[in-house]
């Protein structure tokens, strides 16, 4: 009699958990590389899932693509903010699509068994090639092609992993025939490559287009008419066996509210130093994704 009542008991708190939303299965963990804009959105998709009482853990701040990806297949987490062209790029350096659709496709057609990705968010945020007015004016530059001729004469700053990868030097090499004086490795686009772009340290860089720094140092940010820089979509991959459908309906949920300007205006807010945790609380209020 008692393992039938301790069955029952089990069953009927099974049942609760589904008819009140909540999610009865571990927990969702989720992790974000290691600059502010995808820590901020690890958090927010986060606070979504708390809002809809799945339970979550954060692993923020891990590393690049090439330490979360392994991370995301082995199980150390199961969710991660990406970019679309330049997780692709990542999986497939001879990729050749650029635009939202064709990236979003080759993307999902070149994910490692076991990862899904959800819906594509409008929101997007490149990797650019930008230099100071200064040194745009000195060279006539409007595009990453006008460096051809000048580029053994500029020091290049990106992180550490443009090195290696495609949308690097690699690609500036093989896309564009560029071979610089030297390269300097910084951080991604943050107040280090900012700084060094600035003091004249560096002449071109490697910067997130939804930085306010652009508008604010009045940087020149060079087309890219070969398309080394695929779209970039902001996108969340997960792994399938860790993430329900309710999880996963709300991790779309909030891709979907996503957009660039509020990429741009978070970022600005972070280079203000509002927290993290405060901006995107402020993000899932204004959407009417918390709790209450």
């Amino acid at each position: 009699m008692k393992i039938k009542h301790s069955a029952l008991t089990l069953l009927s708190t099974l049942l609760l958990s589904a008819t009140s939303g909540t999610w009865a299965a571990s927990k969702v963990i989720i992790g974000s590389a290691d600059f502010p804009e995808s820590q901020l959105l690890g958090t927010i998709y986060a606070g979504a899932l708390k809002a809809h009482n799945i339970p979550v853990e954060t692993k923020l701040n891990i590393g690049s693509r090439e330490v979360y990806i392994p991370a995301l297949r082995d199980g150390s987490i199961n969710v991660i903010p990406e970019y679309s062209g330049a997780l692709l790029g990542y999986l497939d350096t001879k990729n050749t699509a650029h635009s939202r659709d064709d990236v979003a496709t080759a993307l999902s057609a070149k994910l490692p068994a076991g990862l899904k990705m959800l819906k594509i968010s409008p929101a997007e945020d490149r990797d650019v090639l930008a230099v100071t007015q200064k040194t745009a004016e000195k060279y006539h530059l409007k595009s990453i092609s006008d460096l051809t001729p000048i580029a053994e004469q500029l020091v290049l700053g990106g992180p550490a992993e443009w090195k290696t990868r495609h949308e690097g030097l690699p690609g500036l090499q093989d896309v564009y025939q560029l071979k610089f004086k030297n390269f300097k490795v910084l951080d991604v686009g943050g107040p280090l490559t900012l700084n060094a772009l600035k003091n004249n340290q560096i002449q071109a860089a490697d910067i997130l287009s939804t930085s306010p720094d652009i508008k604010k140092n009045h940087l020149v940010v060079l087309d890219d008419p070969k398309h080394l820089f695929a779209a970039q979509n902001i996108v969340t991959i997960v792994a399938i066996s860790a993430i329900d459908g309710p999880a996963q309906a709300t991790l779309n949920e909030v891709s979907a509210k996503l957009t660039t300007d509020d990429l741009i205006d978070m970022n600005q807010q972070l280079a203000e130093f509002t927290s993290i945790d405060d901006v995107a609380h402020q993000w899932l209020v204004k959407h009417g994704m918390t709790k209450g």
